[in-house]
């Protein structure tokens, strides 16, 4: 992994790699894929027009042609789009995000998410879930998980998921452990939206692949590590080139001074969340 005093360049307006950072042949199959790839025109115009500027290190690490499932931290609703800018790099390459599967029954976005052909996730048959994944990442494609399962209201790593590891074991495929610093500063949880004209930086970075040993908790311990170093380096390249900070803003976390919520103080927020959804949902029922 490389430092902020590293060598670097840009290619195009908003991503900044490493100086001997090798842009692959396009993806014979996934860059010609023209409907997914438009929307990711469209965002990277969007993102421009809010001066966005994207940090990434370790892009190298994504395979060129092999399945592989990237493994994400979550912070911010953009956490989807920035995800996938190294796969992008690497070949335009394309990843597919397990969601949920509410977000698919939804008219327009439920639409979208279809025509990119992401991975519906049933929380009551999850065991098809990890099917649909297995089988694209055995094909050859990237699969992105977030195996916090939500947004982490305190910036920190929460609890992760087993599901992850289970899933790359089925497909004999490495976790490539993937970390965002910077995208809650756009629009997450709690937050005002800056959707504007704000320049946010945003770093990103692609840790080594994490291969499955077929021991689920174990396997998630251990991407959860790589990620928890990754988390560490961003952060710390983030206060130094666009720092410094005035404590106690509600996008730094707790542990570096700022008013986000601790991991425990958040996790009793979800826990909330999750109760009124369910009376919402019962009450619905009922009703």
């Amino acid at each position: 992994m490389t430092g902020d005093k590293e060598p670097k360049r840009w290619i195009g307006p908003l991503f900044e790699v490493p100086a001997d950072f090798v842009e692959p042949a396009p993806h014979p199959v996934e860059s010609k894929e023209r409907f997914y790839q438009a929307i990711i025109g469209g965002f990277k115009r969007i993102m421009q027009a809010q001066g966005l500027r994207f940090y990434v290190h370790g892009a190298e690490n994504l395979p060129v042609r092999d399945g592989a499932l990237l493994v994400i931290n979550h912070t911010g609703y953009y956490d989807f789009i920035i995800a996938g800018i190294g796969a992008h790099l690497r070949g335009k390459r394309l990843v597919r995000f397990m969601a949920k599967k509410e977000v698919f029954d939804t008219k327009v976005v439920g639409s979208l998410m279809r025509g990119m052909k992401h991975v519906p996730v049933d929380r009551a048959a999850g065991a098809d879930s990890i099917v649909e994944a297995a089988k694209w990442l055995s094909s050859g494609g990237l699969v992105g998980i977030f195996p916090e399962s939500t947004i982490s209201r305190s910036f920190e790593l929460a609890e992760f998921k087993t599901g992850a590891a289970r899933i790359a074991d089925e497909a004999g495929v490495p976790m490539i452990p993937t970390v965002i610093w910077g995208s809650q500063r756009i629009w997450t949880k709690g937050i005002p939206k800056n959707m504007g004209r704000s320049h946010i930086p945003i770093v990103l970075s692609y840790g080594e692949p994490v291969y499955t040993t077929g021991d689920a908790e174990e396997d998630t311990r251990r991407v959860k590590a790589a990620m928890q170093e990754l988390l560490e380096f961003n952060r710390e390249e983030y206060a130094r080139r666009f720092g410094p900070f005035e404590p106690g803003q509600k996008w730094m976390p707790a542990s570096l001074g700022g008013g986000a919520p601790t991991l425990e103080e958040a996790t009793v927020i979800q826990e909330k969340e999750r109760a009124a959804k369910l009376a919402k949902k019962q009450a619905k029922k009922q009703g």
